[in-house]
């Protein structure tokens, strides 16, 4: 079985044992399964999964921004790869939210609103766009690495590599050794998602033990409208934009990018799958690394669309349970700032959340709302994480299209960059093996 194969059969087997647990109540909290199974097993092996992934982020982020800065070789380059993304991250977050308040305007009115009351819910105040602007640049290197501060970890990279290319040819060997940490890195990646189908399966287990289909059942109208339009978002916006702008085949894209899919679904986090979007979108669609390297991360960092389309339809569901009116002006209100956050709030914990808050003080609908659907967040997370990452692959592809920087054979077979099993280069480990043997003699 190919690695795809056995990740999606983790997590329907993830799914299912899930589901049985919860159904059978035999995971309560005190019980065996609940304490040492639920909570002990599962959850140890999905953690170590997810700080594996978290893990090869920096190091990964910082050696390929390096590597795909020198591979450009031209800093005007830059720029132009640098505008085209900004511009389509920001469209398609606009057209996503769009959609999401159209879609959810016409049908959750027409269905009973739910009955529940909303409960207390406080967030942290959402940073001001202003310092998010100023603390792009950092002011202490180490310690942006250290925190994992993606923008100011690109910035950073980016601005080294724009200096090494400025050096000249005396940079050539930190070149050819930063080319060699890069491909190390993704040797690490192929590493970690050899045990992906086991960390899926764990993963899926606990979350649907833990959430059940209770809490789905009470907010029916809220899920399916919210996962209708993520769907439509994900197969019809995207892919529209990926054929009308790039000329690709979107059935190819789909089939390339569904390893990157399952692990955002999985892990409800862009930037712990960006190790597998960058593999997925290098090895398999054939995007050169120059401009992935920047794109990926870049996307992972400010993409939006499955956050901006929550931000839509729970907008239009709040105001529906409270029965208030926004308008035209309203949705308008809602698209414009969703837009303007996805930027603003980059980086900070809870960001879907932090960003709802900010809309609905910003068109008057009161934050407690949000409390209505907190049970339920966290699994849809987990697919709008898939839509985002989908995204951050349709703009990287489109960008290398349009700068002749994709292999258009390697986007054209089935089997490019596929991970059938782990293997190890024995003649190289025992050159290198004597390399530093013969150092270390010297």
């Amino acid at each position: 079985m190919s690695l795809t194969a056995k990740v999606l059969l983790a997590m329907v087997l993830g799914i299912a044992v899930g589901l049985i647990l919860n159904v059978t109540g035999i995971n309560t909290e005190g019980s065996f399964i609940g304490d040492y199974i639920v909570e002990g097993l599962l959850y140890v092996v999905g953690a170590m999964f997810i700080a594996a992934l978290k893990m090869l982020v920096v190091p990964l982020v910082f050696f390929s921004l390096l590597s795909g800065v020198l591979g450009i070789g031209d800093i005007r380059k830059l720029g132009s790869v640098g505008l085209k993304s900004f511009g389509l991250y920001l469209l398609t977050t606009a057209l996503a939210i769009a959609i999401a308040i159209a879609l959810a305007a016409f049908t959750i009115p027409l269905f009973a609103t739910p009955s529940a009351m909303p409960s207390t819910f406080s967030t942290k105040e959402a940073p001001p766009l202003s310092d998010v602007l100023i603390h792009i640049i950092p002011e202490n290197v180490v310690e942006a690495f250290a925190a994992g501060n993606m923008l100011q970890i690109i910035f950073f990279s980016i601005l080294l590599g724009i200096s090494l290319l400025m050096v000249g040819k005396k940079a050539h060997s930190i070149a050819e050794g930063i080319e060699v940490m890069n491909e190390a890195m993704m040797h690490m990646v192929h590493m970690v998602m050899s045990i992906a189908p086991y960390a899926v399966f764990a993963l899926l287990a606990k979350a649907v033990a833990q959430l059940g289909l209770d809490l789905l059942m009470q907010l029916a109208v809220y899920v399916l409208v919210l996962v209708a339009a993520l769907m439509f978002h994900l197969f019809g916006t995207l892919m529209l934009t990926l054929k009308i702008l790039s000329g690709l085949n979107p059935k190819i894209f789909l089939e390339k990018i569904r390893d990157a899919q399952i692990f955002a679904f999985s892990t409800a986090s862009s930037n712990a799958t960006m190790p597998v979007t960058l593999r997925s979108v290098t090895k398999r669609m054939g995007v050169d690394n120059s401009v992935a390297s920047f794109t990926v991360p870049f996307g992972a960092t400010i993409n939006m669309d499955g956050t901006a389309i929550m931000q839509g339809v729970a907008t239009v569901f709040i105001a529906n349970v409270y029965n208030i009116d926004l308008g035209i002006i309203g949705y308008l209100t809602v698209i414009l700032m969703s837009v303007l956050a996805s930027i603003g709030t980059a980086g900070v914990p809870g960001v879907g959340l932090i960003m709802l808050s900010m809309v609905f003080v910003q068109v008057g609908l009161p934050v407690e709302g949000i409390g209505l659907i907190l049970g339920v967040d966290r699994l849809l997370d987990m697919v709008r994480t898939s839509v985002n990452v989908t995204g951050d692959a349709v703009v990287t592809c489109i960008v290398a299209k349009s700068e002749e920087e994709i292999d258009l054979k390697v986007f054209s077979d089935e089997d490019a960059g596929l991970v059938e099993e782990l293997e190890i280069d024995d003649a190289g480990e025992d050159a290198l093996a004597d390399a530093v043997r013969k150092v270390e003699e010297s």
